[in-house]
């Protein structure tokens, strides 16, 4: 829009303004730009699920899935993580709250899931590679350890980033700032354990199937 304002010597000149300054929530500037970090991460797995199916039955006269997966281990791992977006979904209701003690007891309670299923997959990684099933050993093993092993270090990162919004909210209390944080770690989480479902069931269950 435009507008005239007079000179000194009495002539007028055009001024350029806008007549409206929009006004942006605070804060949706971050929630825009972690939902294209997830959208980037999508890509990561899509193309690590892709590199699974191509060489996922490249074995080199090795073990094959069903020779090397302890099924109801892994059930167990995937109860974990599941149970973990339970609790993260239970800490985001007190937040809504405002209750700070509750949100941080549903917090840690999802970060003992999470640890819990990080020991679950380091388990499996030390029994694999001690029964000789390691990266090397074929094409197959090198894209599962590459897959599952990106999986678990988004779930390390994760739970770091549990534990310093933890101290946050304890040091801080909810406020906006917290809230936005807790409402990106949810994104992220809930995303990790989506990410999971397809692991379990296209690397393990159908490969114990084949």
């Amino acid at each position: 829009m435009s507008a005239t304002t007079r000179t000194m010597d009495g002539a007028e000149a055009p001024v350029f303004y806008l007549t409206e300054d929009h006004h942006h929530e605070e804060g949706s500037g971050t929630l825009l730009g972690f939902w294209l970090y997830l959208m980037s991460d999508c890509l990561i797995f899509a193309c690590l699920f892709a590199i699974y199916g191509v060489l996922g039955t490249s074995y080199a006269a090795g073990p094959a899935p069903k020779d090397l997966f302890d099924l109801p281990l892994v059930a167990v791992n995937t109860a974990m993580l599941l149970f973990s977006s339970i609790t993260y979904g239970f800490a985001m209701l007190e937040m809504v709250k405002g209750n700070v003690r509750a949100t941080l007891v549903w917090l840690g309670i999802t970060g003992l899931f999470g640890l819990a299923f990080l020991g679950i997959e380091l388990y499996e990684f030390h029994h694999l590679i001690h029964i000789g099933a390691t990266p090397q050993r074929s094409a197959f093993l090198s894209s599962f350890f590459t897959l599952v092993g990106t999986h678990g270090l988004h779930v390390t990162f994760g739970i770091i980033w549990l534990v310093t919004l933890m101290v946050q909210v304890g040091r801080f209390g909810l406020i906006e700032a917290n809230k936005r944080r807790l409402m990106c770690l949810s994104m992220f989480w809930h995303f990790l354990d989506v990410i999971w479902i397809g692991v379990f069931t296209f690397v393990y269950l159908l490969g114990v199937l084949r």
